[in-house]
């Protein structure tokens, strides 16, 4: 079981998925927020059934499940619904991800949470014992998000402004990672406090 938890977390297209893919790599086991997040939302489940409550049976598709792309566009056009959305979600989230890094296996574990400065930080999240933030200057995180996703730049603008600002989960962060070169230079990142990590799991 790992007692040594590690967050990793990051603005929207920073790169935090290659770098949590880096770290699965090197062994570490990754409890994602982004996989516990559609967990809780399955059809059966109670977060699903205030979602419903919420904002209406027009959020679910034919089949059952939530549509995610009705709710995107819905939450990313008005704060107070985002507000309302993590009010729902965000518990459910918290808990599952604690009980799967209780059971990682290794030295520590790492628990991957986009939102973590939105859903409240450290307060919200006392297990952590390290906050590890990918971060990328803004002119760079919108070109890869228009790239990425390929939207427009007013979505892309929207996309960023709705989340945390950069200074804000700076604030966080025990280690950052800036992400603006080559892969391999993020490779290299996160060999190094892969080391560091494991030595302080001890």
């Amino acid at each position: 079981m790992a007692g040594f938890v590690v967050a990793i977390t990051g603005g929207v297209a920073s790169g935090k998925t290659a770098a949590t893919a880096a770290f699965e790599r090197l062994g570490v086991f990754v409890a994602d927020a982004d996989i516990a997040a559609r967990a809780i939302v399955a059809p059966g489940q109670p977060a699903l059934a205030k979602i419903v409550d919420r904002f209406g049976s027009g959020i679910l598709l034919a089949n059952g499940q939530l549509d995610r792309v009705r709710l995107r566009k819905c939450v990313f056009a008005d704060a107070g619904t985002r507000r309302a959305l993590e009010e729902i979600t965000h518990p459910g989230i918290r808990e599952r991800l604690k009980q799967q890094c209780a059971k990682a296996p290794g030295l520590y574990a790492l628990a991957a949470i986009p939102l973590l400065a939105e859903g409240g930080g450290r307060a919200n999240y006392p297990w952590l014992q390290r906050v590890l933030v990918i971060d990328v200057p803004l002119s760079l995180q919108e070109s890869r998000l228009l790239t990425r996703d390929n939207i427009d730049a007013t979505l892309a603008e929207r996309m960023i402004s709705a989340q945390a600002s950069r200074e804000q989960r700076l604030a966080l962060a025990d280690d950052v990672i800036v992400n603006d070169g080559v892969p391999a230079d993020l490779e290299q990142a996160v060999a190094h406090l892969d080391r560091r990590y494991r030595e302080l799991a001890i």
